[in-house]
């Protein structure tokens, strides 16, 4: 498990700006925060340090009553997107306090991004793992886009876990790392990240110091 600060926030999409030298750079902008401290969980009571984050309001009757309770314990609206990150040490801020995009990112230039990829749906061996296809010659036939044999004969008489073979493509959990920050607007906790993020305009996205920093 990282134990590394961050914030929870929400794709935009994504556009360019200019460096100082004047080139251009494409970027991701990402509204980053404010995120509500909903619990403070350490290393006496829960065993481990954590603060437990919340972004975005929704409405009470799309919450579970036990919901409801854990959020106005800590004075806080239903959020609508709800993570915890695991910390190094004990957090010193408070329930129902807020983070912004500053008190986390500022003067870090690597961040790691954590989100759900867009989904392909059920997917072929060619697309989903780059699988070269069969001859196209004389003799072949309705076998060009297969994945050939799965097994091995009679022993051990079953196909083996982790076989590449078609299905559903995407729409699981990727993390992207050591991402640069191009820019921070702190005035509407915008971050702009150099490059592509994963999942869709208006997906949610966990974004935290980044654990591997090179250039």
């Amino acid at each position: 498990m990282s134990k590394r600060p961050g914030l929870l926030g929400r794709k935009i999409g994504m556009t360019q700006i200019f460096d100082e030298e004047g080139d251009v750079v494409p970027v991701t902008v990402v509204a980053t925060g404010p995120c509500s401290v909903i619990q403070v969980k350490t290393q006496d009571t829960n065993g481990y340090s954590a603060l437990q984050l919340g972004f975005e309001e929704r409405k009470e009757k799309h919450t579970t009553k036990g919901e409801l309770g854990h959020f106005h314990k800590a004075g806080l609206a239903p959020k609508r997107f709800v993570r915890e990150i695991r910390l190094e040490t004990d957090p010193t801020q408070e329930a129902g306090s807020q983070l912004l995009v500053s008190d986390v990112f500022e003067g870090v230039e690597k961040v790691d991004v954590t989100g759900i990829s867009k989904g392909c749906g059920f997917s072929g061996v060619m697309k989903r793992h780059n699988f070269k296809g069969f001859i196209r010659t004389h003799g072949t036939h309705e076998f060009f886009r297969h994945g050939g044999s799965i097994g091995c004969r009679l022993t051990p008489g079953r196909v083996f876990l982790g076989r590449k073979m078609p299905g559903q493509m995407g729409n699981r959990r990727v993390t992207v790392q050591n991402l640069t920050i191009a820019k921070i607007d702190a005035e509407e906790n915008l971050l702009f990240i150099k490059g592509g993020l994963p999942g869709k305009n208006g997906g949610y996205l966990i974004i935290r110091h980044a654990v591997k920093i090179h250039s």
